[in-house]
Parts: structure tokens; C-alpha cells; sequence
């Protein structure tokens, strides 16, 4: 299994930026995908899941309304589109995959790293003021 991260990059305040994953050995539309961020340090945190189809999703209240999760199954990639970032966002980001599937309910707070079984190399995103 491999899932490879791209996209990361600097940009000031306010801009976008979309980051990839691209997987191969395992179905994104099986798994349950995540990003994860890790800022300089500090804990590895939980950005934003998805899963089944209808995709549900799920994001921290802390990027809720700014980024974005979608897939697109044809690829086998997974993608995080990031609007309105923060100097607070700047960390590298990790795709990760795990075979736990969530009800739609399933509260966001309670997404940890130790779930996923399977990540990516991370790309360094920094948002400069």
C-alpha cells in the first residue's frame, strides 16, 4: 500500500491550496481517507475524513467551513482543497487510510491518528501573514 501526498507550498494569508493523495494497493471508495497535520512541535491533529458513497465527511471545527474533502474513485485520489488559510494552518499534512467506517453521525472530536493503518509521506504547507 502506498499513498503518496502532493501539493503542499507557501502561500500567504487568505490563499488556497489543494493537496493530493494518490493511493495504490487499496480502494479510497473502501476505506475510510484522512488528512492529518502536524505542526513544529506539537501532536499530530485530525483535519478532515471521508468515507462511503454518499461521501460523508468529517472536519475539525478548527477548518470546518474553510477545507474541503472529496475523492475521485477513477484516480484512486483523495483530495483536501484548502480556502482561507491561516498562519495557523502551516504544518505538514498526511493522508492516511483505515478500513473503520463511520456512521455519519460520528462525532469529528473523537477522530484520532491511532485508527489508521496505513499513511503518506506528508507535504509541508506554510501560510505566512
Amino acid at each position: 500500500v502506498q499513498l503518496q501526498a502532493s501539493g503542499g507550498g507557501l502561500v500567504q494569508a487568505g490563499g488556497s491550496l489543494r493537496l493530493s493523495c494518490a493511493a495504490s494497493g487499496l480502494s479510497v471508495r473502501v476505506y475510510t481517507m484522512g488528512w492529518f497535520r502536524q505542526a513544529p512541535g506539537k501532536e499530530r491533529e485530525f483535519v478532515a475524513a471521508g468515507n462511503r458513497t454518499p461521501f460523508n465527511t468529517y472536519y475539525s471545527d478548527s477548518v470546518k467551513g474553510r477545507f474541503t474533502i472529496s475523492e475521485d474513485n477513477a484516480k484512486n485520489t483523495v483530495y483536501l482543497q484548502m480556502n482561507g488559510l491561516k498562519p495557523e494552518d502551516t504544518a505538514v499534512y498526511y493522508c492516511a487510510a483505515t478500513p473503520t467506517i463511520y456512521i455519519r453521525s460520528y462525532p469529528p472530536s473523537r477522530i484520532t491518528p491511532d485508527e489508521y493503518t496505513h499513511w503518506g509521506q506528508g507535504t509541508l504547507v506554510t501560510v505566512s501573514s
